[in-house]
């Protein structure tokens, strides 16, 4: 059996990675109200920072920062993670069940980097925000719906046409061995 380490740095900001089973899906984007309401919920009970976040039809990124006190990212990722399937069955969702009878919507781990300063956070920042480019959903990442860049753009932080003649070098901070 494989042992998963995770860093868990109280107060610490994290990039993610989270991936539906199926990746033919667009199950995150059709009930992206849905995983909207089951975040702020998450983030009311137990407080973080979204820096910046990109909601993709079958998986999303996200970078987040943790209070001071508190480095527990995994459990704020299995509560929206539950909280979404359990959205999803309340509404009438139809969604499909393991052999064991539990819902075959995420895939069971998460990615998480460890953002290590201002160049790497900056780099992760760039790769959510040009992500739908990446993936050919758009030709501008201002003209997809669901990501953080458009409170970026609100906030005078990057413009509208940000990213639209970029190429983008997608090792996103990771070293190069």
């Amino acid at each position: 059996m494989v042992l998963y380490r995770r860093n868990y740095v109280s107060g610490g900001s994290f990039f993610f990675t989270l991936t539906l089973r199926d990746r033919r899906s667009d199950l995150l984007v059709r009930h992206v109200d849905l995983l909207r309401t089951v975040v702020a919920n998450v983030k009311a009970a137990r407080p973080f920072a979204i820096d910046a976040m990109v909601v993709m039809p079958e998986h999303l990124h996200a970078i987040w920062t943790l209070p001071a006190d508190d480095g527990d990212y995994s459990g704020r990722w299995r509560a929206i993670k539950s909280g979404f399937v359990r959205a999803l069955k309340n509404n009438d969702i139809n969604i499909y069940s393991n052999a064991r009878g539990e819902a075959d919507v995420w895939q069971t781990r998460f990615w998480e980097h460890t953002i290590r300063d201002e160049r790497d956070l900056n780099k992760h920042v760039d790769y959510i925000h040009y992500n739908p480019v990446k993936h050919g959903y758009t030709k501008r990442p201002s003209d997809w719906p669901h990501s953080s860049i458009h409170r970026y753009i609100e906030q005078g932080l990057l413009t509208a046409d940000w990213g639209a003649d970029m190429t983008f070098d997608d090792t996103f901070g990771e070293r190069k061995t």
